[in-house]
């Protein structure tokens, strides 16, 4: 009888569990090219060899729940596609400039459309060059314009600072927007770079010309009225080239410390973004020059100077309307790690758990899609059968566009398919691109906020029904619409099917 019970609490669990999952959210992976580090795996694979480990890294993703993708386009001033303004990144073939005789840009984004997955560009906008001295294609801007360029601790960057600098990285993102069907732009946390011990970065000779209002003691705020600058125009930029573009900042997890500010976080954190960086990512926020914030909350629970659950708190209470994510540093997870909470096979689960019930929060992003070939403490197996067993949209954003798409029309059942129509319309953001498919059973309610009632997510006018129970019981049926925006029309009257 205890036995008995016991499973039974044990199944009751595992059902809650499960419910609570929410139709829409947000589940990303960030894909980092620079140094080859999720993709690919190194340089001078063939095209073929690169589709292949695309298309695996895609697949494993799609098994463990994801439903975006932030992937890496221009590490460093270069580019993981075809542009004029920019050389090919030496990371694709070994060599910067080499043509890799297709376009992974083109490729990856259709690849992810194809898995129902949103694709984020993921920008870095002032990195130059990882070692000063290593070669750069023939054709780089640092040619053209060596005053752009600012050599720190062996690396180089452009100069916030210049003017003409911020504009030429507003008009590659703007090239990238026009050209290509992105669902965002994102940006990390390189703004100005991590802050190397006794070394100054060496911009006085611009703040010097450029200072404007600034005096001599105000450079570190002159500092930050470059980044908001540079923010501002890119956020100009890409809603009036194309409004159903998002943009989005994953910034350092603590933006000043309550020490330092009176609205910052009760850390104790040694960087953050706005001292350090010159990252006022509250401002941003505030402004809505951005649609959306991934901190990169890369602590543990209860950690005693950045606390993940003190900081998830403190994000939500911070966010301004905007659209807030969590991000997660699966990296750590592992059973050699030195940090006993990272060893633990529960800390992440419990990380998504927090980020759930807290009002808010609208998913998780987990930094980098090369630690899902891992067995992460059976992290995935828990995804697949309990965080993640349904299908999640991410969420839409009422600020951008709030209309519904039309309803599908002549909605039936012919043959073994489903079939239905489309009303078109002459705006893109109104446009129907994916299409729900629910089902439940005749005569149980019908919850369209469960999905767990969601039998598919297409892009097709049609689906083939597989065979279902062989004592034929009734079902009900029911579709609805997606547009860019993931806004979802009303739904169709169900129809009744024996299936």
């Amino acid at each position: 009888m205890r036995f008995n019970l016991i499973l039974i609490l044990l199944l009751i669990a595992a059902s809650a569990s499960a419910q609570t999952s929410p139709k829409f959210e947000f589940r990303a992976a960030w894909i980092a090219t620079v140094n080859n580090i999720d993709w690919p795996s190194k340089t001078g694979l063939s095209v073929e060899q690169q589709k292949l480990e695309a298309t695996s890294m895609l697949d494993q993703l799609q098994r463990n729940g994801m439903n975006a993708v932030i992937f890496q386009v221009r590490p460093t001033s270069d580019a993981f596609y075809a542009s004029d303004l920019e050389p090919w990144s030496r990371y694709l073939t070994g060599t910067p400039g080499k043509d890799p005789e297709y376009d992974p840009l083109e490729f990856w984004i259709e690849e992810c459309h194809a898995r129902n997955m949103e694709f984020h560009a993921w920008f870095n906008p002032f990195r130059v060059a990882q070692k000063a001295d290593e070669p750069l294609a023939s054709s780089h801007i640092a040619f053209q314009h060596p005053d752009w360029i600012i050599n720190y601790s062996g690396k180089l960057y452009f100069d916030p600072g210049i003017p003409e600098a911020r504009d030429f990285v507003v008009k590659v993102v703007q090239d990238v927007v026009r050209r290509y069907d992105i669902d965002a732009i994102h940006f990390d946390d390189y703004f100005y770079p991590y802050p190397v011990a006794n070394e100054i970065f060496p911009d006085q000779t611009t703040f010097q010309k450029h200072q404007g209002q600034f005096t001599n003691e105000q450079i570190e705020d002159w500092r930050r009225e470059n980044v908001d600058l540079t923010i501002q125009m890119l956020s100009k930029t890409i809603k009036s080239t194309k409004p159903w573009v998002k943009f989005g900042i994953s910034p350092f997890g603590v933006w000043r410390n309550h020490t330092d500010d009176q609205r910052g976080s009760q850390t104790s954190a040694g960087i953050t973004s706005y001292d350090d960086l010159y990252g006022d990512i509250l401002k941003w926020m505030e402004n809505d020059w951005i649609d959306y914030a991934i901190p990169q909350i890369y602590w543990q629970f209860g950690h005693p100077s950045v606390a993940f659950e003190l900081l998830c708190e403190w994000w939500n209470a911070n966010r301004f309307g905007r659209a807030l994510y969590i991000g997660h540093a699966l990296y750590k997870l592992d059973s050699a790690s030195t940090i006993p909470e990272w060893k633990d096979a529960e800390q992440i689960p419990r990380q998504i758990q927090l980020t759930r019930e807290i009002n808010g929060i609208g998913g998780s992003a987990f930094y980098s899609a090369i630690h899902f070939k891992r067995d992460l403490l059976g992290l995935k197996n828990e995804l697949q059968t309990t965080i993640y067993t349904y299908p999640a949209i991410v969420p839409p954003m009422s600020w951008i566009d709030n209309r519904a798409p039309n309803t599908p029309l002549k909605f039936k059942k012919s043959g073994q398919k489903l079939k239905w129509k489309t009303k078109e319309t002459t705006n893109e953001m109104d446009q129907p691109k994916r299409f729900i498919i629910y089902k439940n059973k005749a005569g149980e309610t019908f919850n369209s906020d469960n999905p767990a009632s969601i039998l598919i997510i297409t892009q097709s006018s049609k689906i083939k029904l597989s065979k279902g129970d062989r004592k034929k019981e009734k079902y009900e049926f029911r579709i609805s619409s997606l547009d860019r925006l993931n806004n979802e029309s009303a739904l169709s009257d169900p129809i009744i099917i024996k299936w």
